[in-house]
């Protein structure tokens, strides 16, 4: 079976297109759609059928090869923490790392302490951006 992803999908309309990695792009109808399925998001990979339409090629039985997004990562994502707030934290954090960048150019590790806090603030930053 060919595989693709979502160029495109309105769940209003009822129709929308997939790219396929070895050729042109596939019309795709709801009806074409996983059961429970009611619309497609750009970019999710997909497999499918393929057959002939009077217009091109059309996709029979979509197959989802991404899982839809879990409620723990919906939940997640909205516990986000707002563009404005992250700007503070990463040019602090920069500002921090610049200060440790001294010290190693001097020739001297951090005091264990603030390589400690440095490390911490590294993970809770990351936790952060992969929410």
């Amino acid at each position: 079976m060919p595989t693709g992803k979502v160029k495109w999908y309105d769940p209003e309309k009822g129709f929308g297109f997939l790219s396929r990695e070895d050729g042109d792009d596939v019309y795709v109808r709801s009806d074409a759609l996983p059961a429970g399925v009611t619309t497609l998001k750009p970019g999710t990979r997909v497999e499918f059928g393929i057959v002939a339409g009077r217009r091109g090629d059309q996709a029979l039985q979509v197959r989802l090869l991404d899982p839809p997004p879990s409620v723990a990562q919906a939940q997640a994502q909205a516990r986000r923490k707002p563009p404005e707030e992250m700007v503070v934290i990463v040019e602090d954090l920069v500002n921090l790392l610049d200060r440790l960048g001294e010290s190693y150019r001097r020739g001297r590790h951090p005091e264990p302490k603030r390589a400690r806090q440095v490390a911490q603030l590294l993970r809770r930053l990351a936790a952060d951006l992969d929410a």
